[in-house]
């Protein structure tokens, strides 16, 4: 509780807004005076803005009881207001004290002097460096002459030695003693090193160029030594240890003429191979492939065991006479595979390439090193050539094997495929009666196990540009297998001819449409697998142009197809029961006696599809998919024959409830419990409870207006005078009544502000077509990423019984526009097999 009065907290707040001190100054006596604000310091310590006396006063009487200290406090108050006069008299003497003027010429004066002190004590270090120097002048004098003294001798040292040894390098180079030669060449030019930096006189020049001379002696020597132990000459033998030591001085000449030495020496080992074996002569031919690696095998060993001994083993000469080898082959199959053009055969290419990598998978087994490892190691630094395998010449001419793959594939699909063929169903039925637990086209497995075969093989060669090429073709022919195959045989006549006047289901066609979609989801997911496994074997930059997806849609296409075959069928087989229903003459039914005759007709079509489908189809996805759009079918068809057989009157009504109900039952229980979804049963929830309360509306009496208005309203829910006339249409209401009841529907309904514009009857189609309601089973495509339909209704209306919804504005919508999109049931057939795959 604040003590403080009311006017003192006034008289203060403004004092303090007159008197405040600025900041740094508060922060300055605060420095000074040692004060630092914190939970445990006085509060009257505090000098800035936000010192609060009102604060402080409640601190020190909290509540009434405190007053009782007021004494006390006062007491304190006046020590601490003394104590802090004593501090300030202490503090301003201090100030006097510091500000007197004698005090300050004393400490400038003090200064002074120490400056003065600090410079006498530079000139005396200077002073003492100079005569430091002096006295060290000669000593630096004579160690600089000790140290030329040293470096003459060692160079007058070295220079005798050079001297020695040229002359022992000459009478060794004379007598051909490569051993000693190769130790004192190593050093001569060691010491000549040295004298680098005294090449501008002319003792040392003029031995710079005798040692240069000596080493142009040395490999002319060696060079003419080597012609004859190369040549075998029996008249002037020369010894393989002789040869030996040469290859040593070489290495002491450098590495320039080791390189030089070992290819001259390749070339002379490989002279008569491209003499054998040019690509003009019969020899060199494709065809003769087998017969170079023979000879390279040949003059391999023949290097190995004899002139190739004398080699040191860390010049790899192997290696240069292969990686040498190769090149000259690589460059004669180029030529050879150019000039053959349009002539060369896929046995031969393939021939031919295989000798080549059973060559170079030797040679890496041989050296126990990838052969690309060695055309590195023996790439000449100075070359801009890569050396390239002998197998990357085919590399370009890979064309042929796919070409050959393409001609296969014809071939494989040729029965399938045109006017004259017969369709892969009608094989698949003529050939495995033997097994029919076969749940796929043959021919998509035939298909895939070549796609197996030939991408291994391509990957086994190439996994460049000739693989992504031949991933092209086997795209190529999943969109004709798909297309020429999958859905034609879809588009391919029944196996028996309906007469004219009779429509049933055809079974050979569901289990051909259920065959389809198996096949279409296995070449789906294989296709997938096939794209997946493409992209592990191929080089890096064409990973991301393999993409199967338009194939794999094509495939989802002929799941669509074949699931509106199946659909067409059901449709056919309930069109006797749903003709029945729309020949009966409701308007005359004058008693309700349990479900219609024809009920049972539709209710035996329903099952027989159902039952025969379940067990075909493979994946539960498209079970369910097929069932959520044969119910939209059927109560679509259900619409259209209620509409068709009009007027319906009250007991008619009555009679079409039932009615409903049992096709209600029929269709929750058809799925059985593996397959249902909530969705499913949702939708055929809100499908029935549409067309009951259409058909309540019809069952209440016209009389009296009101209440029937009122139902109306209760049960639509819209207040569209065109779906008011409907009702009456249906209900088969006399015109001129109908006059009167629209005039009241109109007065009861503008006060009625909760009303839609439209409802599900906006767009009911009352001159129905006698069309089917699909088209044929190409035309439409499945929609795989939506969700199922909710029944033919849904489709064609926006807002629910009593929901809001945008309307279009209109009571009354186009008659054209609502009988195309109420009789086109391809619109609403969508297959959500995204939807249906998450479905618990």
């Amino acid at each position: 509780m604040s003590l403080a009065p009311l006017g003192y907290q006034n008289g203060v707040q403004s004092v303090r807004r007159e008197e405040t001190l600025p900041h740094e100054l508060v922060v300055s006596i605060q420095r000074v005076l040692d004060l630092h604000p914190g939970p445990d310091a006085d509060p009257l310590d505090d000098l800035s803005d936000e010192f609060s006396p009102i604060g402080v006063l409640n601190q020190f009487f909290p509540d009434e009881a405190s007053l009782s200290k007021l004494e006390v406090v006062q007491t304190e108050l006046a020590a601490s207001e003394k104590e802090l006069q004593h501090e300030i008299a202490e503090l301003q003497e201090d100030l006097r004290q510091e500000q007197d003027p004698n005090r300050m010429q004393a400490i400038q004066e003090m200064i002074s002097e120490l400056l003065g002190q600090m410079s006498r004590i530079r000139e005396k270090a200077t002073e003492s460096e100079a005569v430091v120097r002096n006295i060290t002048k000669e000593i630096q004098v004579l160690d600089l002459a000790k140290k030329n003294l040293i470096l003459s001798m060692t160079t007058l040292k070295r220079l005798q030695m050079l001297v020695t040894v040229l002359g022992q390098l000459e009478e060794q180079v004379r007598d051909r003693k490569y051993q000693d030669i190769a130790q004192n060449l190593a050093a001569v030019k060691q010491i000549t090193a040295s004298f680098k930096p005294f090449s501008s006189l002319q003792r040392i020049s003029q031995i710079s160029r005798r040692v240069q001379d000596i080493q142009n002696e040395v490999r002319t020597k060696i060079d003419a030594d080597w012609d004859k132990f190369y040549a075998q000459d029996p008249s002037k033998p020369v010894k393989p240890s002789t040869m030996a030591a040469a290859c040593r001085v070489i290495d002491v000449l450098g590495p320039e003429i080791r390189v030089q030495f070992v290819e001259r020496y390749v070339a002379l080992e490989l002279k008569e191979y491209r003499r054998i074996f040019k690509a003009s002569d019969e020899a060199g031919q494709l065809d003769n492939i087998t017969n170079r690696f023979g000879w390279f095998r040949r003059s391999l060993q023949t290097h190995e065991t004899e002139t190739g001994r004398v080699f040191p083993g860390d010049w790899q000469v192997g290696w240069h006479l292969t990686a040498k080898f190769v090149e000259i082959t690589r460059d004669d199959m180029t030529t050879l595979l150019s000039k053959a053009g349009s002539s060369l055969t896929v046995k031969l290419l393939l021939d031919t390439l295989q000798e080549v990598l059973d060559f170079e998978a030797s040679i890496a087994k041989k050296y126990v090193t990838p052969l690309p490892e060695i055309l590195k190691a023996t790439q000449p630094t100075s070359s801009a050539r890569i050396n390239k395998p002998i197998s990357s010449a085919f590399e370009s001419h890979m064309n042929v094997f796919v070409s050959a793959q393409d001609k296969a594939l014809s071939d494989m699909l040729s029965k399938y495929r045109g006017t004259k063929s017969r369709s892969s169903l009608e094989a698949r039925t003529s050939e495995d009666d033997s097994d029919p637990r076969a749940t796929v086209l043959p021919s998509s497995t035939e298909l895939f196990y070549f796609y197996a075969q030939i991408l291994e093989q391509c990957a086994s060669l190439f996994t460049g540009q000739p693989l992504y090429d031949l991933c092209i073709l086997q795209k190529k022919w999943l969109r004709i297998y798909a297309e020429d195959v999958l859905v034609a045989s879809m588009k391919r006549p029944t196996t028996f001819s309906r007469r004219s006047m009779e429509t049933r289901t055809d079974m050979t066609q569901l289990m051909n449409a259920c065959m389809l979609i198996n096949t279409a989801d296995y070449c789906h997911t294989t296709a997938l697998e096939l794209e997946e496994k493409i992209r592990e074997k191929v080089n890096e930059e064409y990973k991301e142009k393999v993409s199967f997806s338009d194939e794999c849609d094509l495939f989802v296409s002929a799941v669509s197809a074949a699931i509106l075959v199946i659909l067409k069928e059901l449709e056919n087989g309930c069109e006797p029961a749903f003709a029945s229903m729309s020949r009966t003459a409701w308007g005359t039914v004058n008693l309700v006696s349990g479900q219609s005759p024809y009920v049972d007709d539709l209710v035996k079509a329903i099952e027989q599809v159902a039952n025969t489908i379940k067990p075909l189809i493979e994946q539960k996805k498209y079970l369910r998919n097929v069932f959520d759009k044969a119910a939209s079918v059927l109560f679509g068809r259900f619409t259209h024959a209620l509409v068709k057989s009009r007027p319906l009157k009250e007991i008619g009504a009555e009679q079409l409830l039932i009615d409903l109900q049992v096709l209600k039952a029929c269709l929750l229980r058809i799925p059985g419990e593996v397959n249902i979804t909530a969705n499913y049963t949702r939708m055929v929830n809100k499908n029935t409870t549409r067309l009951e309360a259409l058909l309540k509306v019809i069952v209440t009496p016209v009389d009296p207006a009101e209440g029937f208005i009122l139902n109306y309203t209760l049960l639509i829910g819209d207040q569209s005078i065109s779906n008011f006339q409907k009702i009456l249409d249906l209900k088969g209401t006399p015109k001129a009544q109908q006059n009167d009841l629209m005039d009241s529907f109109l007065t009861i309904t503008s006060t009625k502000n909760d009303l839609e514009n439209t409802s599900f009857l906006s767009l009911l189609d009352m001159d129905p077509t006698q069309a089917s309601t699909l088209g044929s089973p190409g035309a439409s495509r499945v929609n795989l990423a939506g969700a199922g339909s909710e029944g033919i209704l849904a489709a064609l209306t926006s807002p629910p019984l009593a929901g809001s919804v945008s309307g279009s504005g209109s009571d009354t919508p186009p008659r054209a526009e609502a009988s195309s999109k109420f009789s086109d049931f391809r619109r609403f057939v969508s297959f959500a097999v995204r939807r249906d795959s998450v479905q618990p």
